[in-house]
């Protein structure tokens, strides 16, 4: 991920779970996404926390691994633990600090 990324995270009403409008800026280009997080996802990935601050530092993960463009428009959290074994234990990791 560049320096210069930006993540807008916006919550979107979704019952159950949440689920959010996500907007990556970088350079002049811009993505967007559609992202939904269930309470069970939420618990296991986000520690009960905070489902938006989850969504963005996943964002982070994923942008460190490949470029805006190839993340999929709409998708549940879920989905990024089966392309990225990793992620887990390491958004577990990263939510410790923030």
């Amino acid at each position: 991920m560049s320096a210069d990324a930006q993540i807008t995270v916006k919550s979107r009403d979704a019952k159950p779970g949440h689920a959010f409008e996500v907007r990556v800026r970088e350079g002049k280009g811009e993505t967007r996404h559609e992202v939904t997080v269930s309470e069970k996802d939420l618990a296991r990935f986000g520690g009960g926390g905070d489902p938006a601050a989850l969504v963005e530092e996943s964002f982070r993960f994923l942008l460190e691994r490949e470029p805006k463009e190839s993340i999929l428009g709409r998708f549940e959290l879920n989905v990024i633990a089966r392309y990225f074994p990793e992620y887990p234990d390491e958004i577990a990791r990263r939510l410790k600090g923030v």
